[in-house]
């Protein structure tokens, strides 16, 4: 086993965060106070992430990408990571699931997706349908050559600065061993088809600039060549985007992490009180080193996951416990430095609250912590028969 970055990998590395340094952090705190990014900041940053080709990363070289393998991109994420959404999604890794494109599909979505003319989101939650997808109530009705669309989605990240969403809807029932379960079909809608409505979601504490918005869909007519797939295969679809997903969330919640451990190991090695600097007592200290220690572990969980998926074997539970790890470890570095940083932690002149609260959501999007839990457990018992 070889644990170093390799030369190409380790520019890669440099490259992204010499670029999150010089055109992200900066503009941290204006995003934060207006709670949105300007539109001429973002149209700047995406022209300068393509130029220095940073942009759809995650996209085959010859469709005009980056083409970056898992480890790479998870490079990527981790390094992006080290600011909030609203900056590092301006760095566009279009959806993995829109390579499923077919035909006139890739000329109108993937291809101009990849060169950041056009931009996606993904609607899967509904307000009555979160973990338990397969329950959701958006329903796709074939009429003649069209589907007709009605239900509401919420909590869709970005859908207010996004030009199309990747839409999971349900489009039959089949009956399981558990009961009748619906078929869930993906369908490419542009956000301003006559029918759909994008709504401005409710505030949040975490990602200020980065918002969550409602899809209303009243009688949403759609050509049935914007079927993305085969219908009733879109929950196989969605399984193979979550476990990117997830391994997405994992490299984000390091490199978090990372700038937070650095920030308050400055902190305690500055910081005097009692004729000392503050971590050299071991209630300063000795957090210190349990961060590091989870933040290597999450690094490594994370890493594995990503050189499984490139040589085509990530399981569902690798990928699970590493978003679960890093996730939660993430929680505990930032809720530590907030204490190494005492009531300074808490005031807004310092971006450690930021962080903070920024890393509360990691547990519960792209599948919640315990359902991350179930995925692991459920791996260990099957083979049981349990």
């Amino acid at each position: 086993m070889d644990f170093e970055l390799t030369a190409e990998q380790q520019m890669i590395v440099d490259t992204v965060r010499k670029f999150v340094a010089a055109e992200l952090e900066p503009h941290e705190d204006e995003v934060e106070r207006l709670d949105e990014v300007p539109a001429e900041l973002a149209e700047r940053i995406r022209a300068r992430a393509l130029e220095a080709g940073l942009y759809a990363a995650n996209m085959p070289a010859e469709l005009g990408g980056g083409g970056l393998d898992a480890t790479g991109v998870t490079l990527v994420e981790r390094e992006l990571g080290r600011t909030g959404y609203a900056l590092q999604m301006l760095v566009a890794r279009p959806s993995n699931i829109l390579q499923a494109c077919e035909g006139e599909q890739r000329e109108r979505y993937l291809l101009p997706a990849i060169r950041g003319e056009r931009h996606d989101c993904l609607a899967m939650t509904e307000p009555g349908a979160g973990s338990d997808v397969r329950s959701m109530t958006t329903r796709a009705v074939r009429d003649g050559g069209d589907y007709v669309l009605n239900g509401t989605k919420h909590f869709i990240s970005h859908a207010d600065t996004s030009d199309f969403v990747v839409l999971f809807a349900a489009t039959g029932v089949e009956e399981t061993p558990r009961g009748p379960k619906n078929l869930i079909t993906a369908f490419l809608v542009d956000l301003d088809a006559p029918g759909l409505e994008v709504r401005r979601g409710s505030a949040c504490v975490s990602h200020r600039g980065y918002h969550q918005c409602e899809l209303v869909f009243t009688d949403c007519r759609i050509p049935a060549a914007q079927r993305l797939g085969e219908e009733g295969a879109g929950f196989e679809l969605m399984g193979e985007w979550l476990g990117a997903s997830r391994l997405s969330v994992a490299a984000t919640s390091v490199g978090r992490g990372r700038r937070v451990l650095e920030m308050a190991t400055r902190w305690a090695a500055e910081r005097q009180q009692f004729g000392q600097p503050i971590g050299k007592f071991q209630g300063i200290g000795f957090p210190l080193a349990d961060m590091a220690t989870e933040l290597d572990a999450a690094e490594l969980l994370t890493l594995r996951a990503a050189a499984k998926l490139d040589a085509g074997g990530m399981s569902d539970q690798e990928a699970a416990m590493a978003k679960l790890f890093a996730s939660e470890a993430l929680g505990r570095i930032t809720d530590r430095a907030l204490q190494i940083f005492g009531g300074m932690g808490l005031m807004a002149e310092l971006p450690i609250e930021r962080f903070w609260r920024d890393a509360r959501v990691e547990r519960i999007w792209d599948g919640t912590s315990e359902i991350q839990r179930h995925i692991i457990s459920r791996s260990l018992l099957r083979p049981l028969g349990a």
